[in-house]
């Protein structure tokens, strides 16, 4: 037994009609583009996510950046009463 209940002698013949049906030139084509396919999937989850690890780092930084309290108010966060113009 071989792949799921199919023997390699069922493989063989498969691959042999696939073969006469489409040809050489044509299933090298279809290669080809298939690993061009693949190629272009991997370069775009990888460029994915780099850009994921450059949000983090300026998330990051920002959060670095930033104090992480702050005693003085705005103007409009003041009460009427503590304005000072």
């Amino acid at each position: 037994m071989g792949l799921g209940g199919i023997s390699i002698w069922q493989l063989l013949i498969v691959l042999a009609i696939v073969v006469l049906l489409f040809g050489t030139k044509r299933l090298k084509g279809i290669g080809g583009d298939l690993g061009g396919a693949v190629k272009g999937f991997k370069k775009a989850m990888d460029s994915d996510e780099e850009s994921k690890k450059e949000d983090e780092q300026t998330q990051q930084k920002i959060a670095e950046d930033t104090p992480a309290t702050s005693d003085t108010k705005t103007k409009a966060e003041q009460p009427a009463s503590e304005k000072k113009d």
